[in-house]
């Protein structure tokens, strides 16, 4: 042995990847500086602008080979900034603070749903393929700051809607620690071919949300939070079915 480092192992920086990481970072410490400023349809934009930039982070990383554990690490810190405390504060700012201790209580709730998703994500990333385990950080903050974006465009305020808020907050940092299973779309190759019609109705999706942010938002990221325990439901029956189909087949024997 020579005594010299492997050189094979780099634990150095890289640049691309982490830009995105940090611009999400942004947006978010961005999202809660809005809604201190009383600019919660700002705040809502910019948890969605977080997002999209999370997305991109890990797949630039992945197409140029730049993927390091310096980089899952500040990602996932970046995550709890954008998707655990800035739904949080946003909300607590928008409703929830009115309702005194019961509503900071449930705001802390949320971030700790939060930072308890992320890190039973990060120590079973390899297991969730097809299915997430738990509602997705994002997702959960996309749907409160979805329906922030909702009341706003209709010009109402938090204050009319403290009691819908307040249970769809509980109802996202329960399903974030569950078990509960939600579709991660990551066996969709994008390098793949696809039929014609698939590339239209992705236009056609494009449009929609373009044409009603807000609500388009909403109401799919909503769908999604259904989505979950539909699937948990017909995996469960699917389950049954199973054990009396193989009761019957024993009994016949």
């Amino acid at each position: 042995m020579t005594g010299k480092p492997d050189k094979s192992v780099r634990k150095g920086i890289y640049i691309l990847p982490n830009l995105f990481t940090t611009g999400a970072l942004f947006a978010g410490f961005s999202a809660i500086i809005q809604a201190s400023n009383g600019k919660f349809e700002l705040a809502a934009i910019l948890i969605f602008v977080a997002m999209v930039l999370d997305g991109l982070d890990g797949r630039v990383a992945r197409m140029t080979n730049t993927t390091s554990e310096f980089g899952i690490q500040y990602d996932s810190l970046s995550d709890m900034v954008s998707f655990g405390l800035a739904p949080a504060l946003v909300v607590y700012e928008w409703s929830l603070n009115s309702m005194g201790k019961l509503g900071w209580m449930v705001v802390f709730i949320y971030a700790v749903a939060a930072a308890l998703r992320l890190a039973r994500f990060n120590t079973h990333a390899a297991d969730e393929k097809i299915f997430f385990q738990g509602l997705p950080s994002p997702s959960a903050a996309a749907i409160i700051a979805a329906f922030i974006w909702v009341v706003n465009d209709y010009g109402m305020t938090g204050e009319e809607f403290k009691i819908p808020i307040l249970l769809l907050t509980l109802t996202t940092a329960i399903l974030m620690v569950s078990k509960v299973p939600f579709r991660s779309f990551k066996d969709f190759d994008l390098k793949s071919h696809v039929p014609f019609v698939v590339l239209l109705g992705i236009v056609i999706v494009l449009v929609v949300i373009v044409y009603d942010p807000p609500r388009v938002l909403f109401a799919g990221f909503f769908i999604y939070l259904l989505s979950g325990p539909v699937t948990a439901l017909r995996h469960r029956k699917k389950k049954t079915d199973d054990l009396v189909q193989g009761e019957d087949e024993g009994s016949e024997e």
